[in-house]
């Protein structure tokens, strides 16, 4: 196999594949990244056996073939080298040469024989805004789970209906549910599935880096679900169990509502758990007619307190929480005003945007803590 391609075009294929490039494994082809030139193009595939990326680009190919190469240490390398074609030729002895200018380099690969297929897409089930996408998971992310024992939870459930796209994770201690009305070409009734956090973390690199206007086409069969954007495709596994009833933990009755200013907020309960217990960054919200007040308890390095104005007439209440939870909904909602709805002391809390939050309909439940 021999190709030219540009160092740049090879260096920002090769950076999206390093997320699932596995690092230390007692496999060690899956530390390499395939390359295939076939079709004046140039193919890089990785995968870690539970999620696999394909990304291509335009090349001058001389030979076509395949090979794998160690992908850390060629993404290294070639990151390094001048703003210039780079050509690629493997040997017979499974190592490749790159030139570059003056740069003269052999690096030692592997087999092709030896790097797992990856199944292959089916017919696409439905298409559906990149940038809608990318929205979902970013609202969601933060509140799956991190015990691998409640792996139904490691999570995010995708519900696609005709008209809408509603992203769903919780960890038990909070529910972050995102929805966007968006016509969704080719789904009958309703698709469910659930997505692992890697999967989405490696969606959301390829939605940042795709033209904004751009189009997911999605697949799944029995194993394995399949997002295609442009020449890039990802394959995940599919987490297998039954994701619980949201519906049931969304509050029915709230009659209390406030809303409050949100980098304000933010920029409050940010300086108030640098007081707070360290291991579950506990804080006290309390409302009163006109005023809002944010606090931690004493501790051994301290106490602090913040007053926010507020719209607010009924009567004194106060509820503890997590303060990364409230944090990590600040920080990726958007608009100047939040909506705090609450029952009593004992009940969840909920947050909303105030007003339209790019067109989703955003709802974080939070379960308040006891101190």
């Amino acid at each position: 196999m021999e190709f030219t391609i540009s160092k740049s075009d090879l260096v920002r294929e090769l950076n999206l594949s390093q997320g699932v490039v596995e690092k230390r494994t007692t496999i060690p082809i899956l530390s390499n990244v395939l390359v295939e030139a076939g079709d004046e193009r140039v193919t890089l595939t990785a995968t870690d056996l539970e999620l696999g990326i394909q990304c291509s680009c335009q090349a001058r190919v001389q030979k076509k073939g395949s090979g794998t190469i160690p992908a850390r240490k060629l993404l290294d390398y070639v990151r390094l080298l001048p703003e210039a074609d780079v050509q690629v030729k493997f040997q017979e002895n499974c190592w490749a040469s790159l030139v570059c200018g003056r740069s003269r380099t052999r690096i030692a690969g592997m087999s092709r024989e030896s790097f797992p297929e990856l199944p292959r897409m089916p017919d696409a089930i439905c298409e559906f805004s990149v940038a809608t996408l990318g929205a979902l998971i970013a609202r969601t992310i933060f509140a799956i789970s991190i015990e691998e024992s409640r792996f139904t939870l490691n999570g995010c459930l995708l519900l696609l209906r005709p008209d809408t796209i509603t992203m769903v994770s919780t960890d038990g201690h909070r529910l972050a549910l995102a929805e966007k009305q968006e016509p969704v070409s080719g789904v009958p009734s309703a698709y469910r599935a659930l997505l692992p956090r890697k999967a989405l973390g490696e969606i959301l690199r390829f939605a940042s880096d795709a033209p904004v206007d751009s189009k997911v086409k999605f697949a799944g069969d029995e194993n394995h679900l399949f997002f295609q954007i442009g020449d890039r495709l990802l394959i995940c596994r599919k987490l297998i169990g039954n994701f619980p009833d949201y519906d049931r933990v969304l509050p029915k009755e709230q009659p209390h509502m406030v809303s409050i200013p949100r980098e304000e907020l933010r920029a409050s309960i940010e300086r108030v758990m640098q007081f707070s217990d360290e291991r579950t960054h506990a804080i006290r919200v309390r409302f009163s007619p006109g005023e809002a007040h944010v606090f931690s308890s004493i501790s051994d390095t301290g106490e602090s307190e913040e007053s926010l104005n507020i719209e607010y007439g009924g009567e004194p209440l106060e509820i503890s929480f997590n303060a990364q939870y409230l944090l990590e909904f600040l920080r990726v909602v958007s608009g100047e005003q939040v909506v705090f709805r609450f029952k009593e002391s004992n009940s969840a809390g909920e947050l909303r945007p105030a007003a339209g939050d790019g067109g989703l309909l955003y709802r974080y439940v939070v379960m308040p803590m006891r101190i």
